[in-house]
């Protein structure tokens, strides 16, 4: 198939088109490199089944496809809050024109949207078809509620003219190619673990999260999107649950690191509970988690030491 990816460059969607062009697909990767990266694509640019384009998907633009994966967003609060009105530009007017494309060539497409639509929750595990409890007001809206407006518009055109939509509630995903700076837990722990740096832990450390592997949810798209089944949005995420605080002693124990751990208070809105019911996604996927935490994390632990060191700040192995 002829397939597109947007936000291709980014962390989950280089590791989308690697799995497609794998698979034999011929891949468009469609980024504007405000969070993805060059480099994460790198490996692959020699292969003629991948065309690499950059654009803005606030633009509309015209091509040719049978499936579009619409991943573009910035998704860690460091970078989704740097331009919030861009943000939230992206998630409506990007999904509109991406939206209007599958309209035009007919293809299917799978809206990436996230677990943040649960805001902070108030039913424990989250099921597909709790409505959340979100700060439509507040610093993370702009994410918050881009994603939720862009579900709303993937079930309009559904609804009102046919187009074939997928919807994927993505949780905490880690592992090689997340960028260093993005602010989020994982990649926090691990930088500051490996530099030597004081492990910063907002509150006391008990709000909890689960943590999917990149390879386990790269499998559950693929699977979503050629599932001739629709039933709505499918949670895609890791059922099993860990406090911060265990993750930062877990990464202190998998990194040898020294590092002290410091308390900072919460951020706003933080939510306290974050864990996928993924009842959904077993029934008509047949498919679940497979990667251990540890694992993963001695994976994701070995690509930011080779990051560190050809930026120079550690030394060579």
């Amino acid at each position: 198939m002829r397939i597109l990816v947007t936000g291709g460059a980014g962390f989950i969607g280089s590791h989308l088109v690697e799995y497609l062009l794998a698979q034999g697909h011929e891949v468009l990767a469609l980024d504007n490199y405000f969070t993805g990266s060059k480099d994460n694509l790198l490996h692959l640019r020699e292969n003629p089944r991948l065309e690499i384009i950059r654009h803005d998907v606030v633009n509309p633009i015209m091509l040719e496809v049978e499936q579009i994966y619409n991943l573009a967003c910035p998704a860690s609060p460091l970078h989704y809050q740097y331009n919030p009105v861009k943000t939230i530009k992206t998630n409506i007017m990007g999904t509109l024109h991406m939206l209007g494309l599958a309209k035009r060539v007919k293809a299917r497409i799978l809206q990436a949207s996230t677990s943040e639509v649960y805001g902070d929750p108030t039913v424990h595990p989250q099921t597909e078809e709790y409505w959340g409890n979100v700060n439509c007001i507040g610093i993370r809206s702009c994410y918050d509620e881009g994603k939720r407006a862009a579900e709303a518009l993937m079930m309009d055109y559904h609804r009102q003219n046919g187009v074939q939509v997928r919807i994927a509630r993505i949780f905490n995903t880690y592992g090689p190619r997340m960028a260093i700076n993005d602010g989020r837990v994982i990649s926090n722990f691990i930088v500051q673990a490996l530099t030597g740096e004081d492990i910063t832990v907002y509150g006391q450390g008990q709000q909890t999260r689960s943590f999917c592997y990149i390879s386990d949810l790269v499998e559950g798209l693929v699977r979503l999107m050629n599932c001739d089944i629709f039933e709505g949005p499918v949670n895609l995420g890791n059922p099993e649950e860990y406090t911060i605080l265990e993750l930062a002693q877990k990464t202190l124990e998998l990194t040898g690191s020294s590092s002290r751990l410091i308390f900072q208070p919460l951020p706003q809105d933080d939510p306290k509970q974050r864990c996928p019911d993924i009842s959904r996604a077993k029934r008509l996927l047949n498919w679940q988690p497979t990667v251990p935490l540890t694992t993963g994390l001695q994976e994701t632990i070995h690509y930011f030491g080779e990051k560190l060191r050809q930026l120079g700040k550690l030394p060579a192995a």
